[in-house]
């Protein structure tokens, strides 16, 4: 039985472990004739790759991506376009250090997927997790590429909304900052907060949680399907199978239980054209499964990273009492670097149902 695809009729399948040769994917599913190039997949790789600021792990992996299938020149314009056949993905690990993980072959991480892989396959690879590393969510923001193109006219961005117990000041929201800092923050003051206050995080061998926020404009009103098919459902299943998260919500999310019915409700009116007009968007763009016109809006909690310098309880795969700290390079915080990915786990999930809606209603 497995569980490494995504989507329906735009269908991801991801392979590889983290210190292996390579990791890859293969996308199912994508309509021909779409203009694709290694380049329009790299340019969203390079935002999610590791090493870019001393707040991120410092493996250096290239993440340079290689199309192996599924593109062909156009016979007229020569340019090169998808051909509706399965696109496969490749990247090559360059920078594995497997050496940094024998301490803890036999000894079980805390927090980590450690105990629970070798519960279910009584195997497990321990070089920086195998297969339940963060590395995999590499090949996630490659097919989210390609889920852009095919949902042309949606804008999908992401940020950092907290880090830790510090969140940003909405008030002074700005998407352009998020590209002026290396936390994906909306929030100028508030990234230098943040600056200061992972150095410290950082310094101790320690690592701290985090919450993102994805909105995606431009998304037309009909996506998603009752009863099990619903978009936010979708959604939230595509953020959940992130690594280290923990907590997904949808528009007001959690914060919607303190809220009387006269506040929670999104009122509407007649807008230009006669399209209607939210007052508000506690919603998240979503009823009933369905999308309402309004933008998309989900956040989801990261835990901290697991793997700190500070010794924790834990057994060996033996049986035996023992404490275990983790070497190599990790994240202090494995949030920032899940901005992208979140991103384009939205990206598939909308794809994949801008198909199906296409499938059903025909337009």
């Amino acid at each position: 039985m497995s569980h490494n695809s995504f989507g329906h009729l735009f269908r991801v399948t991801t392979w590889g472990e983290s210190h292996g040769p390579a990791i890859g994917c293969v996308v199912d599913g994508c309509p021909p004739l779409i203009p694709l190039s290694e380049a329009d997949i790299q340019a969203d790789l390079d935002r999610r790759k590791p090493g870019q600021s001393r707040f991120t792990t410092q493996r250096r992996e290239a993440d340079a991506v290689k199309i192996l299938s599924g593109v062909f020149a156009h016979p007229e314009t020569g340019e090169q376009v998808t051909t509706g056949t399965p696109i496969s993905l490749l990247i090559e690990n360059t920078d594995q250090r497997s050496k940094d993980y024998s301490d803890i072959a036999e000894r079980y991480r805390p927090g980590h997927a450690d105990i629970t892989y070798d519960a279910k396959y009584g195997i497990r690879d321990y070089r920086g997790g195998g297969r339940s590393s963060a590395r995999e969510t590499a090949m996630r923001v490659a097919a989210g590429a390609i889920a852009r193109k095919v949902v042309e006219g949606v804008t999908i961005r992401g940020a950092l909304v907290q880090i830790g117990p510090h969140k940003i000041d909405r008030a002074r929201w700005d998407w352009d900052e998020t590209a002026n800092n290396p936390f994906f923050c909306p929030d100028a003051r508030t990234a230098e907060l943040w600056a200061d206050y992972l150095d410290g995080i950082r310094k101790a061998g320690s690592s701290v949680g985090a919450v993102v926020e994805i909105v995606a404009d431009g998304v037309p009103a009909g996506l998603g399907a009752p009863v099990y098919g619903k978009l936010d459902q979708d959604l939230a299943s595509a953020l959940m199978s992130i690594n280290a998260v923990k907590g997904v919500e949808i528009g007001a999310g959690f914060e919607a239980a303190a809220l009387t019915g006269e506040e929670n409700a999104d009122e509407i009116r007649i807008g230009e054209g006669g399209a209607p007009d939210y007052l508000s968007n506690k919603a998240g763009g979503i009823l009933g499964g369905i999308s309402n016109g309004q933008p998309v809006v989900a956040r989801f909690a990261v835990k901290p990273t697991s793997s700190i310098l500070t010794p924790r309880k834990s057994i060996t795969r033996s049986g035996e009492e023992v404490d275990v700290m983790t070497k190599g390079r990790h994240d202090p915080c494995v949030g920032i670097r899940a901005v992208p990915v979140g991103e384009a786990m939205a990206a598939i999930v909308l794809a994949d149902h801008f198909l199906r809606h296409r499938g059903q209603v025909g337009a």
